[in-house]
């Protein structure tokens, strides 16, 4: 009679005797009825070779257990020994120290075995850990081996058992962290475990990765980007639907695991680069789950970049529209995840726009700048090149900036001052010429050769060095103001036109070096670029100041007005470059570049301490010759015009008889010329010169012909009578009235000689007494300071 199987009923324990693990083994395995039927001989063969393969591991981990237990059980026996032979070293020296000739030899002997036993006492300790660190480094990475290697079916059966194996991971690099710090003679240990960890590795990130872009692909993302141009250029389209905001239920929940695991996985990999000294801290702000939501998005944008390589405002419109309008969804929704996952001091929204802006900058590097390059090099395209090279650079510095504002419109802490402050590496599109400095070198050469291009044709303009009525008038009623030194526009120092030109050609290049990232291409670009068209200014305006012939007198006035002409821009471009240089950005270059010594030495000066010290320097050498020259010119017309009156004019000087005392005694007529020319002179100065350099001009001035004057005094054979030298001294005096209240100071010479010469009989003679007894220390009792012992003894001789 044929048999029937047993009904499946019957076979099979009823469901409530199973333990959890035995139903989440079937269900993890079959679906249904029919599906035990088929596969449980399957599942049986892969359960015995499981089983196997876990009793052969077993196996393997009982003798590593015996091999270390009997090391250890040897290590023991040999401590036991040692102390044995301790013990019986002690007992032979209380023996030896009731001998009071041997108890420094038994001390010393005595210290020597502690010494030792202290030293073995170590050894066996750090076996101990060694051993304690193997056996558990040993069950981790057994367990992650198990984990790794061991099939799985079943999406949240995967992801338990992935987070489990990244938790182990955490562990052993948390051992190894240990080890690397505290025993790095376990370098071999390290090691090894870092070889099979990376093994595992291998397999479970692309693992992790390949199931979190399938689950991205199921949402559906990326979205379709429906663009059409909107007026003004502009990419324009309605509002892209965010699949990350419209997930539910187990979708939203399943995300979040993957986007867990991707997490933990970074964390982990940061952690063995820290461990490795590897790990370098970077500008800007990535993270492995927010790349792969660019990554796909990257490759259906690059279809429309590729139509607009020759329109860059559009790929930047598209990029700055895509990034916006995503950036709230994923900073609400991936937000919360990273702060679950515990990641310190990371933004969803910022990683967001760090992995958008690096997406763009990888599309420029590979595709936009290497044709500008080609274009640059080709002589036939070099003006396109640069043309297009220029519209470009101004995108992207146009779109740093609107990408900075956006990252900082929901926070309090944004920089609303120049734009001197450099975004971020990470988020600043600017930055791939921090990657690529052969590039920031090509375009350092074109920003310098357009500058002196324009600058050659602002220096040709008819009214360049010619400074304007309205300005000089300005200057004139500034005069009663009370800060009436205080300069700080061109009309002020009343420079010229080109001044504007100088700074603004400047400060332009500056301002582009300024939208670069990292301060030290920034450093490396201003030098390359607006340091030199500095030095080109300077030599411009030298040449210019040779051209000046201030030697020729039929035209020394007009001379004067282009000399002072320049000195005026040169004051200038000294005021405006101390005023960047005490900005906070330039004193970060400034110490940056003189930790690392870019570009030169660091020399110590009174005009260096700051970014620009080199050119301050230049420049102030440049004015001081030149106000020097001016000053120079003056005296030597000034000699010109009476020298004939204090060297041959012998009569004027002889000594008047009584009967013309009375008479009304008038300047003499070379020195009244010379003071007439000195007066206008003066005035010209004075009216074309910024005020600070006529001070200085005036006063030094005054110095020389104070020199000047007094020299001549005692230089000819005859005294000068006394009533003309005190007329010519105080109509020499009365020029500078208009500059100062007292004018007789800045003539301390002069001043002192009148003193001399209206002393009456009885005071010549004191003063020769006093001289004769104690030599020059009197004559400061007299009010003599400037003048020397010899003059005052010609002068008492001649008397």
């Amino acid at each position: 009679m044929e048999q029937h199987p047993r009904p499946m009923s019957l076979v099979l324990p009823h469901p409530e005797k199973l333990s959890g693990a035995s139903l989440s083994l079937l269900d993890g395995n079959f679906e249904d009825l029919r599906d035990l039927l088929l596969h449980a001989s399957q599942l049986k063969s892969h359960l015995k070779q499981d089983t196997s393969n876990l009793n052969d591991r077993l196996l393997h981990l009982r003798m590593d257990l015996t091999k270390h237990a009997v090391s250890w059980i040897s290590t023991s026996l040999s401590a036991k020994n040692s102390l044995d032979n301790l013990r019986l070293s002690l007992e032979s020296l209380c023996l030896v120290t009731s001998l009071p000739r041997s108890r420094d030899a038994v001390r010393k002997q005595r210290d020597r075995e502690l010494e030792q036993l202290v030293e073995e006492l170590c050894q066996i300790q750090n076996r101990r850990n060694y051993l304690m660190t193997v056996l558990k480094l040993e069950s981790l990475v057994g367990d992650l081996e198990d984990s790794v290697f061991h099939p799985m079916r079943g999406r949240s059966m995967l992801q338990e058992r992935l987070n489990h194996t990244i938790k182990t991971m955490n562990e052993i690099e948390q051992v190894l962290g240990d080890v690397t710090r505290h025993h790095s003679q376990w370098q071999r240990l390290v090691d090894t475990v870092d070889s099979r960890v990376d093994k595992s590795l291998s397999i479970l990130r692309p693992q992790i990765i390949a199931d979190h872009r399938a689950f991205l692909s199921s949402l559906g993302w990326p979205p379709k980007l429906a663009l059409s141009k909107g007026e003004g250029g502009e990419a324009a389209s309605n509002s892209i639907p965010n699949p990350l905001v419209l997930m539910q239920g187990d979708q939203k929940e399943s995300y979040s695991q993957s986007f867990l695991l991707l997490c933990g996985l970074q964390q982990l990999n940061t952690l063995k680069e820290k461990r490795k000294k590897l790990y370098k801290e970077s500008s800007g702000v990535g993270l492995w789950a927010i790349d792969e939501l660019v990554i796909p998005v990257a490759s259906r944008m690059e279809y429309h970049f590729m139509k607009w390589d020759e329109e860059p405002e559009f790929i930047f419109a598209l990029v700055y529209k895509v990034t916006s309008e995503f950036a709230d969804g994923v900073d609400d929704f991936l937000q919360p995840l990273i702060d679950r996952a515990m990641l310190v001091s990371c933004s969803a929204k910022e990683a967001w726009v760090s992995a958008m802006v690096q997406m763009l900058s990888c599309f420029l590097e590979k595709k936009i700048f290497p044709r500008l390059i080609e274009m640059v090099k080709e002589k036939d395209m070099k003006s396109e090149g640069t043309s297009s090279w220029f519209h470009l650079v101004d995108q992207m510095v146009t779109f740093d900036k609107r990408m900075q504002t956006f990252v900082n419109s929901d926070t309090c802490l944004s920089y609303e001052g120049s734009s001197s402050v450099a975004f971020s590496q990470g988020m600043s599109v600017m930055g791939l010429f921090c990657k690529r400095p052969e590039w920031l070198k090509t375009w350092g050469k074109i920003e310098l050769k357009d500058a002196y291009r324009k600058l050659k044709e602002d220096i040709k303009k008819e009214k360049a060095w010619v400074v304007g009525s309205e300005g000089t008038r300005l200057g004139n009623e500034s005069n009663s103001q009370s800060a009436k030194y205080v300069l700080s526009t061109r009309e002020d120092y009343k420079a010229p036109l080109v001044a504007d030109s100088f700074i603004s050609r400047t400060w332009t290049l500056i301002d582009h070096g300024l939208s670069i990232p990292t301060i030290l291409p920034r450093i490396q670009f201003v030098r390359a670029t607006a340091t030199k068209l500095l030095w080109y200014i300077f030599k411009i305006m030298l040449l210019e100041f040779k051209k000046t012939d201030l030697s020729d007198y039929s035209s020394f006035e007009e001379s004067l007005v282009q000399a002072c002409g320049l000195m005026n821009t040169a004051r200038y471009l000294e005021s405006k470059l101390r005023e960047w240089s005490d900005d906070l950005v330039f004193v970060e270059m400034w110490a940056a570049e003189t930790n690392v010594k870019v570009g030169r030495e660091t020399e110590v000066s009174s005009c260096q301490g700051c970014f620009f010290g080199e050119e301050l320097k230049s420049l102030v050498e440049l004015e001081t010759n030149w106000l020097m020259e001016i000053i120079t010119v003056c005296l030597h017309q000034f000699d010109s015009l009476c020298d004939d009156h204090f060297n041959n004019n012998v009569e004027p000087w002889e000594e008047e008889e009584e009967e013309e005392e009375e008479e009304v005694i008038t300047v003499s007529r070379g020195v009244g010329e010379a003071l007439d020319s000195l007066r206008r002179e003066l005035s010209v100065l004075q009216l074309n010169m910024n005020r600070k350099d006529f001070l200085d001009l005036w006063r030094n001035l005054a110095e020389g012909l104070d020199h000047y004057v007094s020299c001549k005094f005692f230089a000819g054979k005859v005294v000068l009578l006394r009533r003309r030298f005190e007329v010519d001294a105080e109509a020499l005096m009365m020029v500078f009235q208009p500059y100062c209240v007292r004018p007789g100071a800045f003539f301390p010479r002069v001043r002192e000689i009148l003193k001399l010469v209206s002393m009456d009989e009885e005071g010549k003679a004191r003063l020769r007494g006093a001289i004769s007894r104690n030599g020059s220390n009197c004559l400061s009792l007299f009010g003599i300071s400037n003048l020397s012992l010899g003059q005052v003894e010609q002068f008492c001789r001649c008397y």
